[in-house]
């Protein structure tokens, strides 16, 4: 399977064979699965602090013939603080008083983390990727017709951009520039950008537009909001690359 290959002026220079990895079957479970795995290591784990409300001076003194006991003082028969002679304090450490201890705090060994097999995502990633060349499910995904054949590859040059207004030239030569109006408006998301090693921050001013290397390349990229068909764009090494990767 070929695809034309594009200059950064929108021009076809010459075509590229896609890896067999493009004619992947669509697997819309193993997508989802493998971005909430992946967003579930983004999570802040939960836990409390192993002392909280305990750090005191609060006890319970209830026996009858102790010092400064609590009975027949008309008070609380519960943890006070301990002041000088004999004196009661606040009541403390309880669930139920000021500053006290929660009953059931979050547990630090909770288990929060979406665990998936090793080869299932790599087979959601080939998949997410797979994608990518079906015109139909990025036109449905986008909410526009795009007349192109998918994915769009794109010489190596785009590796060396490093302005914005170039990013803004490269999508209105590939004729984006209408995905790029929709982000601003909308907040959604606009083309992925994969490089083999280029440089990601020529487009970082772009709403919605994400730039990865095929290294650093995840099925959430792909598939934001586990939603698979999102646009991409690829240098021509990039492709070469993620064949290469795929072949380890």
């Amino acid at each position: 399977m070929k695809v034309p290959l594009y200059s950064l002026e929108g021009k076809e220079i010459d075509q590229i064979a896609l890896p067999a990895l493009f004619q992947t079957p669509l697997r819309p479970d193993l997508i989802r699965r493998a971005v909430l795995s992946e967003e579930s290591y983004e999570k802040q784990p939960k836990g409390n602090y192993r002392y909280a409300g305990l750090e005191t001076s609060a006890k319970y003194r209830g026996r009858k013939d102790t010092y400064a006991t609590i009975k027949n003082r008309g008070i609380p028969h519960l943890p006070h603080e301990v002041l000088p002679k004999g004196r009661f304090g606040k009541v403390k450490r309880v669930p139920h008083a000021v500053k006290g201890r929660r009953a059931h705090p979050p547990k630090v060994n909770k288990k929060i983390h979406e665990e998936i097999n090793r080869k299932e995502y790599r087979l959601a990633l080939a998949s997410a990727l797979s994608y990518t060349a079906h015109s139909e499910q990025v036109s449905s995904r986008m909410g526009v017709k795009y007349e192109k054949a998918l994915p769009i590859v794109v010489e190596d040059k785009i590796e060396k951009l490093s302005k914005t207004k170039e990013a803004v030239a490269l999508f209105k030569a590939l004729g984006l520039e209408q995905l790029l109006a929709k982000a601003k408006e909308k907040g959604s998301k606009a083309p992925l950008i994969v490089l083999k090693e280029g440089n990601k921050k020529f487009a970082q001013n772009l709403p919605g537009v994400d730039v990865v290397h095929v290294d650093e390349l995840l099925v959430k990229h792909l598939a934001p909001g586990t939603h698979p068909g999102r646009l991409t764009v690829f240098s021509a090494s990039a492709i070469k690359e993620i064949e290469r990767r795929f072949k380890e």
